[in-house]
This record gives C-alpha cells, sequence and structure tokens, in this order.
C-alpha cells in the first residue's frame, strides 16, 4: 500500500504545495511546529532517508536550501532547522522548520494549522522561490 506522502504526491490527498522537481516534492506540514514547518519528501517511496539512491540524494540539498531561503524571507525565523528522524510515515522525509531558538525544534511543540492559514501561506512561501 502506498505511503500517505505518496498519495499527496500523486494527489490523491490534497496538499499544500510548495515546490516540486523531477524527484523531490515539498508541502506544508499540516501539524507544524512552527508556522512554515515544510516536508521534504522524495517522489520514490522509500523508508529511510540514507536508503534514498545517490543519484536522488544528491539533489535533497540543493532542493531543500532553495526553500529555506524562501522561508527565512516569509515567515519570522533566525534559522531553518532540519530534522530527520521518520518514524511517523515509512517514507524518507525531512522537516524545515522556521526557528528563532534551538529549543523550537521539537515535535511537542506541532499544533494542527487551519487550511486557509496553511493555504495563505503557502502562496507567500511560493512567491518567494
Amino acid at each position: 500500500m502506498p505511503s500517505i506522502f505518496t498519495r499527496i504526491i500523486k494527489g490523491e490527498i490534497p496538499c499544500e504545495k510548495i515546490l516540486e522537481d523531477a524527484r523531490w516534492f515539498a508541502f506544508l506540514d499540516i501539524r507544524p511546529i512552527n508556522p512554515g514547518h515544510t516536508l521534504v519528501v522524495p517522489k520514490v517511496e522509500v523508508d529511510e532517508l540514507f536508503e534514498v539512491a545517490d543519484e536522488v540524494l544528491s539533489g535533497a540539498m540543493p532542493f531543500a536550501k532553495r526553500i529555506a531561503l524562501a522561508l527565512k524571507q516569509s515567515v519570522p525565523c533566525r534559522r531553518v532547522g532540519m530534522l530527520v528522524a521518520g518514524f511517523e510515515v515509512p517514507h524518507a522525509h525531512m522537516h524545515l522548520v522556521p526557528i528563532s531558538s534551538e529549543g523550537e525544534l521539537s515535535f511537542n511543540r506541532a499544533r494542527a494549522a487551519q487550511p486557509q492559514d496553511l493555504a495563505t501561506l503557502a502562496k507567500t512561501i511560493r512567491e518567494h522561490l
């Protein structure tokens, strides 16, 4: 059975897409740690990030960097933190989270977001890409 991320990439489940290329897909997390929390997912369904093929993985940071720079322009923050945990969905992914201190980078802070707030923020982020 496809992961929820594969279903999002295929358009079977709606999302607030931020950016997409041939190998990567990014969208806003519906339970963000902070506003702008973005998931960066390889289009190929692989359970763990370090199992992703080298030729795909090599494009991860340049792809994520574009989003991180747009996040810094869109959301008040000092940095964009990155988490790779991967326990909640069996599909490799990175979390890009706008933060102002290290202590903010915790899943304990995640809260459900309103769909309209996500849509508005996604539009702003895409304008800064």
